[in-house]
């Protein structure tokens, strides 16, 4: 914090600012309020800023022996903490097995919080053989997508990429009664057995980003440890942004996430 009463405070970030005051927000489902707007998007652009303005309460403190690197990865953690919890909810227990499509920050986050909560058998498929190995060094179990057997069943599926291919997936491998959790953007239709999730009753949950009291649950797990080391990040001055979006697409990137860090900022 550069201004105000906080001058000098090290703090994580929020980017998803609600009006506090509808049915959603009182209800603790400030995510879906109807007029929620987020740092990234308009009419508040400027992720990529030196600095920003926000609502101080969206403002979580960092504790002096917590690097901003760690502090930084609250936000994209924050979904899959979000995603976990509603899956645990829906399921009624903790499940004994989960798949998790896509090992980017989203699919290592919900795996991250699914240890942390108490799931065992937690399985990433991920395409990228660079980030696979990346996933091995933080002690997950990651396959590529032709290593998933046909007959595999997981109690929950995560789908962290959004594709109709992994929705496919998804739909193949939940469990009669399990529970497909549904995170990723990438495209809008195709490739839900719609049939399958009817006959065998499995629930099928769209999840938005995260609520107030996920994202700081979440800061939380990363300040006191019990999302590991989180040690699978890559920090690039802010000036590299645009040649390191090209870096992504051109899937010259193993890292599940890379920090943009501006100038002169200490990690």
């Amino acid at each position: 914090v550069e201004d105000g009463p906080n001058d000098g405070l090290r703090v994580t970030i929020n980017p998803l600012v609600t009006c506090g005051a509808c049915k959603a927000c009182k209800s603790g489902r400030d995510n879906v309020c109807a007029d929620r707007q987020i740092i990234s998007m308009p009419p508040r652009e400027g992720a990529f800023a030196e600095r920003v303005a926000i609502p101080r309460n969206n403002l979580v403190e960092v504790p002096a022996d917590v690097p901003m690197q760690k502090a930084a990865l609250a936000e994209p953690m924050a979904c899959g903490w979000h995603a976990v919890r509603l899956s645990l909810t829906a399921l009624g227990e903790v499940p004994e097995s989960a798949l998790i499509l896509g090992g980017g920050a989203i699919g290592l986050g919900a795996a991250l919080a699914a240890r942390a909560q108490g799931v065992a058998g937690i399985r990433i498929v991920e395409p990228h053989a660079g980030r696979r190995a990346t996933l091995e060094r933080s002690d997950m179990d990651a396959i590529p997508p032709e290593g998933l057997n046909a007959d595999a069943l997981f109690d929950l599926v995560v789908d962290g990429v959004g594709y109709a291919g992994t929705r496919k997936t998804a739909s193949a491998h939940v469990r009669s009664g399990g529970v497909i959790t549904h995170v990723g953007l990438g495209e809008a239709k195709g490739g839900l057995d719609v049939r399958r999730l009817t006959l065998q009753e499995i629930a099928f949950i769209g999840t938005y980003a995260y609520a107030d009291q996920d994202f700081r649950d979440t800061a939380m797990a990363i300040f006191d440890g019990r999302l590991g080391p989180l040690d699978w990040t890559e920090m690039r001055p802010l000036s590299d942004g645009a040649d390191t979006f090209r870096d992504i697409r051109a899937g010259r990137v193993d890292a599940p996430k890379i920090i943009l860090c501006p100038e002169g900022v200490p990690a």
